[in-house]
């Protein structure tokens, strides 16, 4: 049997495979569903405006599903679990859809609690779902995103997708790491840009200020994008405020473009947030591969200091990481497993 009006409701937080699978089946059983996502300020671990985002986007093939919002008020699960919120609830409800509801579709967990049935019945059909069909809660991927990310919707996993930055000084295996460390986690990573970007321009020594601004703004934006694509963890090759390291260094002469290149890579920084920061000492072989500095091969351990006191001074804390490439692979690994809880177990 087709419905006309179904409403199916919840706080969405966050969306799992489970609700997916609910919408699908409502959909496909009314002419018009209606997702209620129920919200509070201040007591959800994610914003009604992801999870609308979120849902928007996984069910926009979808032309019957409508989506609204319903403030609830209850600062907490416990207080919203009660007659009053759940009554004052319905009748938000029925007020935004504005037409008789049909149908409500809710988990099997309900089932036998006349919860719903004293709601929206007769008036309404209460159908449940089998919670066993996808056996996730939203209370399971809070507790333990990695744990569970099988079941979270490809859209919102950039969100709990943990970003490892990978820094030091010229020439101290940066890049190998980061592309290791991707193929040993099945993830993706984000490369320096600033070595395309030397490279186009044929040199640090020809290198400008629209250079530098490039590689911290191209940086941040596919840090952004490559997010998205991530398997529960990312690894990123160089930061803004190791490019403004760069800037003091290239284009010291001129200050005008220097101040700018300082404002920008501190904006960007602070917009950044990195779950784990290894730091690469200068302790194996320099490597020129005819873009690096000879000035910074000079004195490897000075200027390795220096980015160490700018990372200091923007608040970054970081994880020294010594030694050949060998141990640098397991002192990362071992990191990751005792800082994120990731491990190459799944």
């Amino acid at each position: 049997m087709r419905y006309k009006v179904g409403m199916y409701g919840g706080s969405f937080d966050p969306l799992h495979v489970g609700h997916i699978h609910d919408i699908i089946r409502a959909a496909a059983m009314c002419e018009e569903l209606y997702v209620v996502i129920s919200w509070c300020e201040g007591r959800e671990s994610v914003s009604k405006e992801l999870r609308y985002r979120w849902i928007l986007n996984s069910v926009k093939h979808l032309d019957n599903v409508k989506i609204l919002m319903v403030e609830d008020g209850a600062v907490s699960k416990e207080v919203y679990n009660t007659d009053f919120y759940w009554e004052q609830g319905a009748k938000d409800i029925k007020r935004l859809v504005g037409k008789p509801i049909d149908i409500v579709f809710c988990g099997s967990d309900y089932y036998g609690t006349n919860r719903f049935e004293s709601l929206y019945c007769p008036e309404s059909v209460v159908h449940y779902f089998d919670r066993a069909e996808v056996p996730i809660s939203s209370t399971d991927i809070r507790s333990w995103a990695m744990k569970n990310w099988d079941y979270i919707p490809e859209v919102c996993r950039d969100y709990y997708v943990r970003k490892v930055l990978v820094v030091g000084g010229e020439s101290t295996g940066k890049s190998t790491l980061v592309q290791n460390l991707a193929l040993a986690y099945n993830t993706n990573y984000v490369s320096e840009v600033g070595r395309d970007t030397c490279e186009y321009a044929g040199g640090e020594e020809y290198m400008v200020a629209e250079d530098m601004y490039e590689n911290i703004l191209r940086q941040k934006i596919n840090v952004m994008d490559m997010s998205k694509q991530a398997n529960r963890i990312l690894f990123v090759d160089t930061d803004a405020i190791t490019t403004m390291f760069y800037s003091y260094f290239l284009l010291g002469n001129d200050k005008e473009n220097l101040d700018k290149c300082v404002v920008l890579a501190k904006a960007v920084n602070d917009i950044c947030v990195w779950d784990l920061v290894l730091f690469l000492e200068p302790d194996v072989d320099f490597v020129q591969d005819g873009t690096r500095s000879e000035e910074i091969e000079s004195d490897r351990e000075k200027y390795s200091n220096q980015i160490k006191e700018l990372l200091k001074d923007a608040g970054i804390k970081y994880h020294s990481i010594t030694g050949d490439y060998l141990e640098r692979f397991d002192k990362s690994k071992k990191l990751i497993e005792e800082q994120l809880g990731i491990d190459t177990k799944w």
